[in-house]
């Protein structure tokens, strides 16, 4: 959520993203509080969080990686 407005991606509302944030679909008492639900978040919680946003970014830039060599070729 970029601007933090609750609106999701685009504009288009709430649960329309990637399910990467802290308020995704399953999980609305896990939040940090970030986008006002006002849920609370265990340091476990937060670290398993921190974890698999990390594992999404290292994909990310494993397909960049990829993407560049191939432009390279």
């Amino acid at each position: 959520m970029p601007a933090l407005d609750k609106t999701g991606p685009q504009r288009q509302g709430p649960m329309t993203g990637r399910g990467l944030g802290c308020c995704r679909r399953g999980f609305p008492m896990r939040c940090c509080g970030c986008c006002g639900c006002n849920a609370l978040q265990t340091k476990e919680d937060k670290i398993n969080s921190v974890k698999a946003y990390k594992k999404v970014l290292e994909e990310e830039i494993e397909e960049v990686d990829k993407e560049l060599a191939d432009l390279q070729k």
